[in-house]
């Protein structure tokens, strides 16, 4: 089954004193390529993290973000009491004002408040951990859903595809013909008598160089090939992409051969279906 790339999950864990959120988004990209964010004291387990989820999500631009909100008076930040006095008392010396006045300024400088550095406590990780492989199963399911819709995409592609090629090849018939006629018309208004067993001579080594058999087989093969890859159980957007080439090629050649306005109109349908799913396919895991 078929994965996007784009995904979302998130899940929370509710603590004593703080309530943890873990957030995972994820767009397309052609390598795994990580914007973390997440609070100091979980930078120990940051490696860790970032494993897990490059193992569950393979590919894409990742966005990994924990916020931390305390839900309780407990707080890293204290006043630092000495530094704060320090400054008061030296203010006093400079200017005659209200005490109130001289804190209001004092806490505003440098060292007045005191961070003691908060270590990571491992019960703590332990919820942290499995509250973010509840993220990872949420947008892995997340990226599953909209492979579904990318899967009913691509059979409507490959199907308008599919029977753009066999128009062309009830058109092929009727090509053949006309690019005979046109010929012998052609030669019978410069020359009056010409050798007709000539003709046949060479109109047959022209229409072999005109002829799409060999290019219509190889694009159904494709075809079939793309449609097997998407029901594999594993999503494979570089291969998907890699088979589009080859159509690509196909649905080229056809093009440069058909010699025909209403062959050309068919190949030129079918190179704006596959440029469709060539766009979506960027969107693959």
């Amino acid at each position: 089954m078929i994965q996007s790339m784009t995904g979302y999950g998130k899940s929370v864990v509710q603590l004593p004193s703080k309530k943890i959120t873990i957030e995972i988004k994820s767009l397309n990209s052609k390598n795994i390529d990580f914007n973390v964010r997440v609070p100091a004291y979980y930078r120990e387990k940051e490696l860790d993290m970032r494993r897990a989820i490059t193992n569950k999500l393979e590919r894409g631009k990742i966005d990994f973000s924990i916020f931390v909100e305390l839900t309780a008076e407990d707080t890293a930040a204290k006043v630092n009491k000495p530094i704060v006095l320090a400054y008061m008392n030296q203010l006093k010396e400079i200017a005659d004002a209200q005490e109130f006045d001289l804190l209001k300024i004092a806490v505003k400088l440098p060292d007045a408040l005191k961070i003691d550095r908060e270590e990571l406590d491992e019960t703590e990780w332990e919820q942290v951990d499995r509250a973010l492989e509840e993220a990872l199963q949420r947008i892995v399911q997340y990226r599953l859903d909209e492979g579904t819709v990318l899967l009913k995409e691509f059979e409507m592609r490959i199907s308008n595809i599919s029977k753009l090629l066999e128009k062309v090849v009830n058109l092929d018939t009727a090509r053949v013909q006309k690019i005979r006629e046109r010929i012998s018309n052609s030669l019978s208004e410069i020359i009056a008598d010409f050798d007709q067993n000539r003709l046949e001579q060479e109109l047959i080594f022209y229409l072999e160089k005109l002829d799409i058999t060999e290019e219509i087989v190889r694009l159904k093969n494709h075809l079939n090939y793309f449609v097997d890859e998407l029901k594999s159980d594993e999503s494979n957007g570089k291969k998907l992409g890699f088979i589009s080439q080859e159509m690509g090629r196909e649905i080229n050649t056809l093009g440069s051969k058909a010699n025909d306005a209403p062959m050309q109109k068919k190949v030129v349908m079918m190179k704006d279906e596959l440029e469709k799913i060539k766009e979506q396919l960027l969107n693959v895991l």
